[in-house]
């Protein structure tokens, strides 16, 4: 029996559910749960009996993306750190578009960040009423490891987002703007995720995979992974440089912890 520290995995019938589980740092993608993220989409590819896979977050929140207090603490520095950072970030966030079987995100609480981004490469998302989505980083002095906003919204859509680091996106405005596919009552998120795996998973498994391929063909036929990779290059460049607020940012979180940071941060725009 595998063990796990940062997920919890289970399957009910033909339906695998993963559930981000670090609540006591709303659920934070570190370097430990990318990795077993990383082991449970290799067991459902390679169980013949999964044929969804639901992604969620334990204890009232999906994630609030990438760990700060592990990237504050370990104090990455040069190019050759920051690829294998990011290359682990885009790898663990892009098996969920990539993996053959259809994807579900149920997501309440806090989604934002790697973790939004997480989401969105999910096949399907499902929200409940009181979740929130952004993308936070350029406040953080940060770029974007994983690009695909702008697939699901559009250009202007996104930039607005990204430009003004977002991260108070209502579930419904989520919605509106195809960030997501459907809105559910407070604490249903999960029960509507499953239930939607479960009338999936009645389908032809052969023929559901073909369909995926063929409309994730589609996007790439666009563009769509060369134009990830390429993001993904640009923040590489971004990070290994590291930006003046980046840098002040973590100066003040580890002299006086993250919360003082985040205060630091949110005072800059405050009387914007």
């Amino acid at each position: 029996m595998t063990t796990w520290h940062t997920i919890h995995y289970e399957t009910h019938g033909a339906v695998g559910v993963l559930t981000l589980n670090r609540p006591e740092r709303m659920n934070a993608l570190n370097a430990a749960m990318l990795g077993e993220i990383e082991r449970v989409c290799d067991l459902a590819e390679a169980d013949h009996a999964v044929r969804v896979l639901v992604l969620t977050g334990a204890e009232g929140n999906f994630s609030s993306g990438f760990d700060l207090k592990e990237q504050m603490e370990r104090r990455p520095s040069g190019a050759q750190a920051w690829r294998g950072i990011l290359d682990k970030d885009f790898g663990a966030t892009m098996r969920f578009w990539n993996l053959s079987k259809p994807t579900i995100a149920a997501v309440a609480g806090a989604c934002l960040a790697g973790a939004c981004e997480m989401a969105l490469a999910c096949d399907i998302t499902i929200a409940s009423e009181e979740a929130f989505f952004g993308e936070p980083e350029l406040k953080f002095g940060a770029g974007i490891v994983t690009m695909i906003l702008p697939w699901v919204t559009g250009p202007k859509q996104a930039k607005e987002i990204i430009f003004n680091g977002m991260d108070r996106i209502p579930a419904a405005e989520a919605l509106r703007l195809g960030m997501i596919n459907r809105v559910v009552p407070s604490g249903e998120a999960l029960e509507a995720a499953l239930a939607m795996a479960r009338h999936i998973a009645v389908m032809d498994p052969d023929l559901v995979r073909e369909t995926k391929k063929a409309i994730n063909r589609t996007y790439d036929i666009m563009g769509f992974d060369t134009a990830l990779k390429t993001a993904l290059d640009i923040d590489h460049q971004i990070e290994s440089h590291g930006s003046p607020d980046k840098r002040q940012f973590m100066d003040i979180a580890r002299a006086d912890g993250l919360r003082a940071a985040i205060a630091w941060r949110d005072k800059r725009f405050a009387a914007k």
